[in-house]
């Protein structure tokens, strides 16, 4: 890596009871469970062999906080919240499992299954939306440690649409990319080009229940 790009690895946080269970999350803020505790750890451990990066970002919510912190523990990096990588609100639905929410508003939920990119999901925002705000904050945060790595911590809609950003691809392609609980992305920000070097790596949790 160059003095002018920045090695960024983008971390979705661990598992929280409506991960498991499944339901809409966006804004509402969720603690880890015991798996996620754990998940938290194994991430730290991995990027503490990986890494020494210059800052972690994390999303403001409790879920993303307490997955950054064992990593800033295990690097020694400072931990610092970013507004711009927060969860999509997802208004009207959050808290509804997608049995809830496709009866309660099928038509949008078709959208959202079909043409995500489409989706307006009431009260909430879109997926260009959280791709604006998010890039915007990943691309200053980069400008700000050219030659360093820095960490992001964030939510799967967010790391989901961030990933088809720099693989140059539109957000019609949101279902064609997979985050896991607590998997790891790394990837090269060099000028306003991006090298992509791992997508959704979740070898550290192999001895996670």
């Amino acid at each position: 890596m160059n003095s002018n790009s920045t090695e960024i690895i983008l971390v979705r946080h661990g598992q929280t009871e409506w991960n498991r269970i499944e339901r809409f999350r966006g804004r509402v803020d969720i603690p880890l469970n015991n798996t996620g505790l754990e998940q938290a750890q194994a991430i730290a451990t991995r990027l503490a062999k990986l890494s020494k990066p210059a800052m972690i970002y994390s999303s403001p919510l409790e879920r993303c906080l307490k997955t950054a912190e064992p990593i800033g523990k295990a690097t020694g990096a400072p931990v610092q919240a970013l507004d711009g990588i927060i969860d999509i609100d997802y208004g009207d639905w959050q808290g509804l499992t997608p049995e809830e929410a496709e009866k309660q508003y099928p038509d949008v939920y078709r959208v959202w299954l079909s043409a995500p990119h489409k989706a307006v999901i009431p009260g909430g925002e879109t997926l260009d939306q959280v791709r604006a705000r998010a890039l915007a904050a990943l691309e200053q945060a980069a400008q700000q440690h050219l030659g360093q790595t820095i960490i992001l911590v964030s939510h799967k809609v967010v790391c989901k649409v961030l990933v088809c950003a720099v693989l140059g691809l539109d957000n019609s392609h949101f279902w064609y990319i997979e985050q896991d609980n607590a998997a790891i992305n790394v990837f090269e920000r060099n000028g306003l080009s991006y090298l992509v070097k791992s997508i959704n790596d979740t070898c550290h949790l192999e001895r996670v229940r």
